[in-house]
Protein backbone atom coordinates (compact mmCIF):
# COMPACT_ATOMS: atom_id res chain seq x y z
CA UNK A 1 0.00 0.00 0.00
CA UNK A 2 1.29 3.47 -0.90
CA UNK A 3 1.50 5.27 2.46
CA UNK A 4 2.54 8.50 0.71
CA UNK A 5 -0.81 8.86 -1.06
CA UNK A 6 -2.87 11.87 0.03
CA UNK A 7 -5.95 11.14 2.15
CA UNK A 8 -9.29 10.98 0.33
CA UNK A 9 -11.36 14.15 0.21
CA UNK A 10 -13.76 14.81 3.06
CA UNK A 11 -17.41 15.67 2.44
CA UNK A 12 -18.11 19.22 3.59
CA UNK A 13 -20.30 19.37 6.65
CA UNK A 14 -24.05 19.78 6.44
CA UNK A 15 -24.10 20.79 10.12
CA UNK A 16 -24.94 24.35 11.13
CA UNK A 17 -23.85 24.32 14.76
CA UNK A 18 -22.98 27.77 16.05
CA UNK A 19 -24.75 29.57 13.21
CA UNK A 20 -27.82 31.76 13.42
CA UNK A 21 -30.72 31.72 10.97
CA UNK A 22 -33.84 33.77 10.29
CA UNK A 23 -36.95 32.26 8.69
CA UNK A 24 -39.81 34.49 7.57
CA UNK A 25 -43.38 33.23 7.35
CA UNK A 26 -42.32 30.53 9.78
CA UNK A 27 -45.52 29.83 11.68
CA UNK A 28 -46.64 26.91 9.53
CA UNK A 29 -46.16 25.08 6.24
CA UNK A 30 -42.89 25.47 4.39
CA UNK A 31 -41.60 28.15 6.76
CA UNK A 32 -42.05 25.97 9.82
CA UNK A 33 -40.40 23.05 8.01
CA UNK A 34 -37.46 25.29 7.07
CA UNK A 35 -37.05 26.35 10.69
CA UNK A 36 -37.25 22.73 11.87
CA UNK A 37 -34.63 21.64 9.33
CA UNK A 38 -32.22 24.35 10.42
CA UNK A 39 -32.75 23.62 14.12
CA UNK A 40 -32.18 19.91 13.50
CA UNK A 41 -28.89 20.81 11.78
CA UNK A 42 -27.79 22.71 14.88
CA UNK A 43 -28.57 26.34 14.02
CA UNK A 44 -30.04 28.89 16.39
CA UNK A 45 -33.21 29.89 14.53
CA UNK A 46 -35.41 32.98 14.83
CA UNK A 47 -38.90 32.43 13.46
CA UNK A 48 -40.89 35.46 12.36
CA UNK A 49 -44.48 35.92 11.21
CA UNK A 50 -47.35 38.32 11.77
CA UNK A 51 -49.34 36.16 14.21
CA UNK A 52 -47.79 36.13 17.68
CA UNK A 53 -49.64 33.09 19.02
CA UNK A 54 -48.86 30.95 15.97
CA UNK A 55 -45.19 31.86 15.79
CA UNK A 56 -44.72 31.45 19.53
CA UNK A 57 -46.27 28.00 19.50
CA UNK A 58 -44.13 27.00 16.51
CA UNK A 59 -40.90 28.05 18.21
CA UNK A 60 -41.88 26.26 21.40
CA UNK A 61 -42.42 23.04 19.46
CA UNK A 62 -38.91 23.29 17.98
CA UNK A 63 -37.15 23.50 21.34
CA UNK A 64 -34.41 25.65 22.88
CA UNK A 65 -32.62 26.46 19.63
CA UNK A 66 -35.73 28.26 18.34
CA UNK A 67 -37.10 31.68 19.28
CA UNK A 68 -40.02 33.70 17.96
CA UNK A 69 -40.52 37.33 16.99
CA UNK A 70 -43.69 38.90 15.64
CA UNK A 71 -42.91 40.81 12.46
CA UNK A 72 -44.86 41.85 9.38
CA UNK A 73 -42.20 41.72 6.66
CA UNK A 74 -44.34 43.96 4.43
CA UNK A 75 -43.94 46.75 7.03
CA UNK A 76 -40.56 48.07 5.92
CA UNK A 77 -39.91 50.38 8.91
CA UNK A 78 -40.52 47.41 11.21
CA UNK A 79 -38.14 45.31 9.11
CA UNK A 80 -35.44 47.97 9.42
CA UNK A 81 -35.93 48.17 13.20
CA UNK A 82 -35.85 44.38 13.53
CA UNK A 83 -32.45 44.09 11.85
CA UNK A 84 -31.02 47.16 13.61
CA UNK A 85 -31.60 45.53 17.00
CA UNK A 86 -29.79 42.27 16.20
CA UNK A 87 -26.43 40.91 15.13
CA UNK A 88 -26.20 39.67 11.56
CA UNK A 89 -27.73 36.30 10.81
CA UNK A 90 -25.63 33.66 9.07
CA UNK A 91 -28.62 32.35 7.11
CA UNK A 92 -31.81 33.95 5.83
CA UNK A 93 -34.74 31.88 4.54
CA UNK A 94 -36.87 34.42 2.70
CA UNK A 95 -40.10 32.43 2.78
CA UNK A 96 -43.12 34.65 3.46
CA UNK A 97 -45.49 34.73 0.50
CA UNK A 98 -49.03 34.42 -0.76
CA UNK A 99 -51.06 33.56 -3.84
CA UNK A 100 -54.40 34.78 -5.19
CA UNK A 101 -55.20 32.52 -8.13
CA UNK A 102 -57.39 34.34 -10.67
CA UNK A 103 -57.59 34.67 -14.45
CA UNK A 104 -56.00 37.90 -15.65
CA UNK A 105 -59.38 39.54 -16.34
CA UNK A 106 -60.39 39.23 -12.67
CA UNK A 107 -57.16 40.51 -11.08
CA UNK A 108 -57.53 43.80 -9.21
CA UNK A 109 -54.96 46.42 -8.32
CA UNK A 110 -55.35 45.36 -4.69
CA UNK A 111 -54.55 41.76 -5.67
CA UNK A 112 -51.47 42.98 -7.54
CA UNK A 113 -50.23 45.04 -4.61
CA UNK A 114 -50.81 42.22 -2.12
CA UNK A 115 -49.05 39.48 -4.10
CA UNK A 116 -46.18 41.51 -5.53
CA UNK A 117 -45.88 43.48 -2.30
CA UNK A 118 -45.21 40.40 -0.20
CA UNK A 119 -43.66 37.95 -2.65
CA UNK A 120 -41.26 40.45 -4.23
CA UNK A 121 -41.05 43.82 -2.48
CA UNK A 122 -40.93 42.46 1.06
CA UNK A 123 -38.56 39.66 0.03
CA UNK A 124 -36.26 42.21 -1.61
CA UNK A 125 -36.02 44.50 1.37
CA UNK A 126 -35.67 41.67 3.89
CA UNK A 127 -32.77 40.37 1.79
CA UNK A 128 -31.30 43.87 1.59
CA UNK A 129 -31.52 44.42 5.35
CA UNK A 130 -30.04 41.00 6.08
CA UNK A 131 -27.20 41.49 3.59
CA UNK A 132 -26.36 44.94 4.95
CA UNK A 133 -25.88 43.52 8.45
CA UNK A 134 -23.83 40.63 7.12
CA UNK A 135 -21.56 42.95 5.16
CA UNK A 136 -21.15 45.35 8.08
CA UNK A 137 -20.11 42.53 10.41
CA UNK A 138 -18.08 40.51 7.91
CA UNK A 139 -20.44 37.53 8.01
CA UNK A 140 -20.06 35.18 5.05
CA UNK A 141 -23.48 33.61 4.98
CA UNK A 142 -26.32 32.40 2.80
CA UNK A 143 -29.59 33.85 1.57
CA UNK A 144 -32.25 31.31 0.53
CA UNK A 145 -35.35 32.62 -1.23
CA UNK A 146 -38.44 30.44 -1.48
CA UNK A 147 -39.37 30.59 -5.14
CA UNK A 148 -41.57 28.23 -7.10
CA UNK A 149 -41.66 26.11 -10.21
CA UNK A 150 -43.94 28.96 -11.34
CA UNK A 151 -40.82 31.08 -11.46
CA UNK A 152 -39.63 28.82 -14.30
CA UNK A 153 -42.88 28.14 -16.21
CA UNK A 154 -46.31 29.68 -16.59
CA UNK A 155 -49.54 28.61 -14.96
CA UNK A 156 -53.20 29.28 -15.69
CA UNK A 157 -54.83 31.71 -13.26
CA UNK A 158 -51.42 32.54 -11.80
CA UNK A 159 -50.28 35.65 -13.65
CA UNK A 160 -49.52 37.53 -10.42
CA UNK A 161 -47.84 34.59 -8.71
CA UNK A 162 -45.74 33.80 -11.79
CA UNK A 163 -44.78 37.47 -12.14
CA UNK A 164 -43.59 37.56 -8.54
CA UNK A 165 -41.66 34.29 -8.67
CA UNK A 166 -40.01 34.98 -12.05
CA UNK A 167 -38.98 38.37 -10.64
CA UNK A 168 -37.60 36.65 -7.54
CA UNK A 169 -35.39 34.48 -9.75
CA UNK A 170 -33.99 37.54 -11.51
CA UNK A 171 -33.52 39.34 -8.23
CA UNK A 172 -31.66 36.34 -6.84
CA UNK A 173 -29.21 36.18 -9.74
CA UNK A 174 -28.45 39.89 -9.60
CA UNK A 175 -27.99 40.15 -5.84
CA UNK A 176 -25.80 37.02 -5.94
CA UNK A 177 -23.42 39.00 -8.14
CA UNK A 178 -23.51 41.97 -5.78
CA UNK A 179 -22.89 39.84 -2.71
CA UNK A 180 -20.30 37.38 -4.04
CA UNK A 181 -17.32 39.68 -3.29
CA UNK A 182 -18.50 39.69 0.34
CA UNK A 183 -18.64 35.91 0.56
CA UNK A 184 -22.44 35.88 0.78
CA UNK A 185 -24.30 33.35 -1.34
CA UNK A 186 -27.85 33.75 -2.68
CA UNK A 187 -29.98 30.94 -4.12
CA UNK A 188 -33.62 29.99 -4.58
CA UNK A 189 -35.59 26.83 -3.97
CA UNK A 190 -38.37 26.29 -6.53
CA UNK A 191 -40.91 23.73 -5.33
CA UNK A 192 -43.86 22.20 -7.10
CA UNK A 193 -47.23 22.13 -5.35
CA UNK A 194 -46.59 21.31 -1.69
CA UNK A 195 -49.33 20.21 0.68
CA UNK A 196 -49.57 22.98 3.29
CA UNK A 197 -52.38 24.77 5.14
CA UNK A 198 -52.29 27.43 2.39
CA UNK A 199 -52.57 25.00 -0.54
CA UNK A 200 -54.82 22.33 1.01
CA UNK A 201 -58.11 24.07 0.10
CA UNK A 202 -57.13 24.03 -3.59
CA UNK A 203 -56.76 20.25 -3.53
CA UNK A 204 -60.32 19.81 -2.27
CA UNK A 205 -61.25 20.27 -5.95
CA UNK A 206 -60.70 16.79 -7.49
CA UNK A 207 -60.31 18.19 -11.01
CA UNK A 208 -57.64 20.64 -9.92
CA UNK A 209 -55.77 17.98 -7.96
CA UNK A 210 -55.88 15.61 -10.94
CA UNK A 211 -54.53 18.32 -13.27
CA UNK A 212 -51.63 18.96 -10.91
CA UNK A 213 -50.78 15.28 -10.48
CA UNK A 214 -50.80 14.83 -14.25
CA UNK A 215 -47.87 17.25 -14.48
CA UNK A 216 -45.84 15.97 -11.54
CA UNK A 217 -44.01 13.08 -13.17
CA UNK A 218 -43.24 11.34 -9.89
CA UNK A 219 -46.97 11.04 -9.35
CA UNK A 220 -47.57 12.74 -6.01
CA UNK A 221 -47.90 16.12 -4.40
CA UNK A 222 -44.90 17.49 -2.60
CA UNK A 223 -44.49 17.39 1.17
CA UNK A 224 -42.65 19.97 3.25
CA UNK A 225 -40.14 17.25 4.09
CA UNK A 226 -39.14 17.19 0.41
CA UNK A 227 -37.68 20.68 0.85
CA UNK A 228 -35.93 20.33 4.18
CA UNK A 229 -32.74 18.72 2.90
CA UNK A 230 -32.35 21.37 0.21
CA UNK A 231 -32.69 24.13 2.79
CA UNK A 232 -29.97 22.63 4.98
CA UNK A 233 -27.77 21.99 1.94
CA UNK A 234 -27.95 25.59 0.68
CA UNK A 235 -27.33 26.95 4.16
CA UNK A 236 -24.30 24.72 4.77
CA UNK A 237 -20.69 24.47 3.68
CA UNK A 238 -21.73 21.66 1.34
CA UNK A 239 -23.10 24.38 -1.02
CA UNK A 240 -20.07 26.65 -0.71
CA UNK A 241 -19.70 27.11 -4.49
CA UNK A 242 -23.40 27.59 -5.23
CA UNK A 243 -24.76 31.07 -5.77
CA UNK A 244 -27.19 32.76 -8.14
CA UNK A 245 -28.99 29.56 -9.03
CA UNK A 246 -32.17 27.64 -8.26
CA UNK A 247 -32.84 24.19 -6.87
CA UNK A 248 -35.99 23.07 -8.67
CA UNK A 249 -37.82 20.47 -6.57
CA UNK A 250 -40.80 19.79 -8.78
CA UNK A 251 -41.15 16.05 -9.31
CA UNK A 252 -40.35 16.54 -12.97
CA UNK A 253 -42.97 19.22 -13.76
CA UNK A 254 -40.58 21.55 -15.61
CA UNK A 255 -38.70 18.72 -17.34
CA UNK A 256 -41.56 18.17 -19.80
Amino acid sequence: MNTDAPPPPTTPSFRLDGRSALVTGAGRGIGLAAAAALVQAGAQVTLVARTAAEIGAAAERLGPLASACTLDVADLPSVAAFFADRPAFDVLVNNAGLNRPKPIWDVTEEDYDAVLGLNLKAAYFVAQASARRMIAQGVKGALIHMGSQMGHVGGANRSLYCASKWALEGMNKAIALDLAPHGIRSNTIAPTFIETPMTRPFFADPAFKASVLAKIKLGRLGKVEDLMGAIVFLASDAAALMTGTSLVIDGGWTAD
